[in-house]
């Protein structure tokens, strides 16, 4: 993602486009899986992790970014590819694979997420669907 591209994501999303959001953003978008706070610090040599984490804070804030449980205890976080819809909810809810053997989140874009009926009175949010196992890659290894 080119820093033009990178500048009209964040300003359509409400978010002021400061160098190290600009940085951040497209750090997040040449991720290939979910990345987690350390690997962005590994990947942005130029800010430091309290400066990467106030962008995240900011990016949850304005929906730029899905935050969700890694399946191992810990947060990652990737870059929403769609925006809100007339309700100002998340359209970009997707089905994440978490692979227990090399630890990677895959995410399904096209799995369908099952309806889920809450009982009276409640009501959601966000979604956050993670099936844990094995990934094809990791299954063909002994």
């Amino acid at each position: 993602m080119d820093e033009s591209t990178s500048v009209d994501l964040l300003e359509r999303h409400g978010i002021k486009p400061t160098a190290n959001r600009i940085v951040v953003v497209k750090a997040l978008a040449a991720t290939e899986h979910p990345a987690s706070l350390s690997e962005l610090e590994q990947r942005i040599v130029t800010i430091d992790k309290s400066g990467i984490f106030r962008a995240l804070v900011i990016f949850r804030e304005h929906r730029l970014v899905h935050q969700l449980e890694d399946g191992d205890g810990g947060v990652k976080y990737e870059l929403c590819q769609a925006h809100h819809n007339h309700d100002g909810e998340d359209d970009d809810t997707h089905v994440h694979f978490y692979c227990e053997r090399c630890h990677r989140i895959f995410c399904f874009h096209d799995t369908p997420i099952p309806a889920v009926a809450l009982p009276e009175g409640y009501a959601a949010h966000t979604v956050n669907y993670m099936i844990k196992g094995i990934c094809p890659e990791c299954r063909r290894r002994p």
